[in-house]
């Protein structure tokens, strides 16, 4: 247990790396062979690359942009964007097989490539060609890092009544408002903005692509967050912003569409990183109660602390297949994929910070400090529970789906 107090990035590293992961709890399980493949290449790459630096990411509110380009040399920079822009060209579940993995290396990383992963496909999936050419490969390759703008001060759940604005003069839109919680905020370089083009509600909302270094866009001050600490964020502020009308995803009045389409996958995605938090911190729980002894014998050896650990692996494989089910029925575009991930989002999301938290309980005194990496999963995760929708959002959309027949 005291490794963790002497080297945590040191044992965080081994304890990732390591390949005896009991069976019942094994996420290769029911995989390909490629599928397989990629998901140990993310999971080296955790624990090589992002484990070892979590904590002081953490603490310093380190953007790790070095390390995110290596992971895009890998293909996780647009990994479900088509290769003829240079994506990846990969399914919904295996986007979520390799969200998941990497998680395990730095839960806040992995959910801001999960955004940037989002914006990118929303560009491939709506754009016109030109539009595709000239943002997705400089994106793929996060060369560029992409920001998500939907969140207003004044809407948040009820996005469809957002207010900035966006006036038609001539070959250009005349943007004014701002957007709160921008993950990426202000260290980005290209913002997907939902704005306000025509009439109230969702029908008068519209997609416009900016850049960093448009006349009108600005930033707010970098908040200070409880989790999510190797991501800044930020309010994106436009103020007479000019933005020409060719930087308009699909056409006038789509936008709420593309947002909804893309939050689909995003919860899908952000699910997966849960999925990842809780992963390492069933590991971390099982290292800590084999090694710490108290009244003469390992913790392990209590069987009230082997019943919870057992729900926690019960619960994490529960919400891991209800992640994967629901990411499969959104590639093959079945009816029922929003409501399936919804309920993917909203149990798993749930369920992992329950299992973090409860491997931060059974690592006792020991898991409120910051040497040890339990406490930084919990901070991490539990955002997740409120952003892409939530979780209270969620019971809406499945209660909706219940009732509306």
């Amino acid at each position: 247990a005291m490794a963790w107090r002497a080297a945590p990035r040191a044992a965080a590293r081994l304890l990732l790396g390591r390949r005896g992961i009991a069976s019942c709890i094994d996420p290769s399980t029911g995989l390909t062979e490629d599928q397989k493949e990629f998901q140990k290449v993310a999971f080296d790459f955790a624990a090589k690359e992002m484990a070892p630096y979590m904590a002081e990411w953490d603490e310093k509110e380190i953007f790790p942009v070095e390390t995110m380009r290596k992971a895009a040399q890998l293909g996780f920079g647009g990994i479900y964007v088509k290769p003829d822009v240079g994506g990846s060209g990969l399914s919904r579940l295996d986007t979520s097989i390799i969200f998941e993995a990497l998680s395990t290396g730095c839960t806040s990383t992995t959910a801001y490539m999960s955004i940037h992963n989002m914006c990118v496909w929303m560009i491939d999936t709506f754009g016109n060609e030109e539009q595709r050419r000239r943002f997705c490969p400089s994106l793929c390759s996060m060369e560029k890092f992409a920001s998500y703008c939907l969140t207003e001060p004044g809407s948040g759940s009820d996005a469809a009544s957002l207010l900035t604005s966006a006036q038609r003069k001539g070959d250009t839109y005349i943007l004014n408002g701002s957007k709160a919680f921008i993950s990426g905020g202000g260290d980005t370089d290209v913002y997907v903005v939902m704005c306000r083009t025509g009439g109230p509600g969702p029908k008068g909302i519209s997609c416009l692509v900016l850049e960093k270094g448009m006349p009108g866009l600005s930033f707010g001050k970098k908040e200070k967050k409880v989790g999510w600490n190797s991501q800044p964020t930020r309010a994106v502020i436009f103020e007479d912003c000019v933005v020409p009308v060719g930087n308009r995803l699909g056409a006038e009045g789509q936008g709420f569409s593309i947002a909804m389409q893309g939050l689909n996958g995003g919860r899908i995605n952000i699910a997966s990183c849960s999925l990842g938090a809780a992963h390492a911190s069933v590991l971390l729980a099982q290292e800590h109660l084999s090694v710490r002894k108290q009244f003469g014998e390992p913790l392990a050896n209590n069987q009230y602390l082997q019943f919870r650990l057992a729900e926690m692996a019960t619960r994490l494989l529960a919400a891991r297949l209800m992640v994967r089910n629901a990411a499969r029925a959104l590639q093959d575009g079945r009816e029922d994929a929003a409501v399936l991930c919804s309920m993917a989002k909203l149990f798993a999301t749930d369920e992992c910070f329950g299992i973090c938290n409860q491997a931060l309980q059974m690592h006792g005194g020991y898991g409120y400090l910051k040497d040890y990496a339990v406490q930084q999963f919990v901070r991490d995760i539990r955002v997740h529970q409120i952003l892409e929708g939530t979780n209270e959002v969620m019971r809406m959309i499945v209660a909706r789906n219940l009732l509306q027949g």
